[in-house]
């Protein structure tokens, strides 16, 4: 069995797609099915079942998943052991953060340490709040940003400065002419919503318990994955929506989107790495970069 062996087949069980994981990991299809085969020739074991052009993880695929990631999380710490050794000249950053993070927050970060450490490569990807603290938790990313709580005691959390949560309508909205909102014209008007596991939404949900309301109080009519879904159908005058100012900016510059006045708080944005790894010199610079150095 070879690290390469569970790099393909940690990226199949991920997509259940031979060819999609093949055009990641940047190898043909058939060395990965030819990979896969391998494996479970050489153990006897079959896993995953072949559904249509699908392919799916039987109960033992599933156990040797955990497995797997266990064993290319050790071997990724042996290797950034290995890099820091060269004094950053080579090696990978990953860091996974949600998506008003790393839309509006995180790229001038990126570019500064781009440009102090031209050989370090950044991996960067994007989830909701959940998504991250796992890609954290199971080491797919050396660093995670959020801007939920999150409760995992094998995570390290650390706050730093984020931004602020406003109440924006479209222009043509009968709320937007109002310089202030109070609790009624909250519980009276039609809500778009980030999707549940986003931070936005929880950190609203938590904003209007000191309004001793709940989500349950608003009429929802939306659901959206995205912050710019969200805008999109505010803007359109589907309804109401509470958003970073950091998302809303542009819009409201623009007078796409019109911001009443309503005491939501500033909220902090938070620091994931997992407790039991270790933590590269690269890890340290970008942890510096954004403020969150060790104290």
């Amino acid at each position: 069995m070879t690290l390469d062996q569970l790099r393909i087949f940690v990226a199949v069980a991920e997509r259940q797609h031979v060819t999609q994981a093949a055009q990641e990991i940047n190898i043909t299809q058939s060395a990965a099915s030819s990979a896969i085969a391998a494996l479970e020739d050489r153990y006897a074991v079959k896993l995953f079942d072949r559904v249509g052009r699908r392919i799916e993880l039987t109960d033992a695929g599933r156990t040797f998943l955990t497995e797997a990631r266990g064993v290319l999380s050790r071997a990724a710490t042996a290797e950034k052991a290995l890099q820091d050794l060269s004094g950053m000249k080579r090696g990978t950053l990953s860091i996974f953060a949600s998506q008003t993070i790393i839309n509006y927050w995180l790229p001038p970060f990126l570019a500064t340490f781009h440009q102090r450490y031209p050989d370090i490569k950044l991996k960067v990807s994007a989830g909701n709040t959940q998504q991250v603290a796992t890609a954290t938790h199971e080491g797919a990313a050396h660093i995670g940003f959020v801007e939920g709580a999150i409760d995992d005691p094998h995570l390290s959390v650390r706050s730093i400065e984020g931004d602020r949560l406003i109440i924006v309508v479209g222009p043509a909205h009968a709320l937007a002419s109002k310089p202030e909102l109070e609790v009624s014209d909250l519980l009276s008007t039609r809500w778009v919503l980030r999707e549940q596991g986003s931070g936005t939404r929880t950190e609203f949900e938590e904003a209007l318990k000191s309004f001793s309301m709940t989500l349950a109080d608003l009429d929802i009519a939306f659901e959206m994955p995205s912050n710019e879904a969200v805008c999109a159908a505010v803007e359109a005058g589907v309804g109401v929506t509470a958003i970073s100012n950091l998302v809303a900016e542009s819009a409201l510059l623009s007078g796409r989107l019109v911001s009443p006045e309503f005491p939501l708080p500033h909220r902090s944005f938070h620091v994931l790495h997992h407790k039991e790894r270790y933590v590269s010199q690269a890890e340290l610079a970008f942890l510096e970069l954004v403020g969150a150095g060790p104290r």
